[in-house]
């Protein structure tokens, strides 16, 4: 897979997501992703994005200020 920012190419890794609500932080370790190897940006597939909503919906009901969730450890 090619960066969409510099046209690199990436390789896969893990990455922490952070997601702030306003009123909520989330933060998600452990994500499945493709990172570039010159500029670093990070991409993620299809299905890692949709689970990464679910993962925020279900966390934003908790209404905690903060959330450390493990990607890999969320069914």
């Amino acid at each position: 897979m090619l960066c969409m920012e510099c046209g690199s190419t990436t390789e896969k890794g893990y990455t922490t997501d952070v997601t702030d609500l306003g009123s909520c932080l989330i933060i998600v370790r452990n994500v499945p992703c493709y990172k570039c190897t010159e500029c670093n940006e990070v991409i993620y597939t299809a299905d890692v994005v949709e689970h990464l909503e679910q993962i925020i919906e279900s966390a934003k009901k908790l209404m905690q200020e903060i959330s450390i969730i493990d990607y890999s450890k969320v069914a």
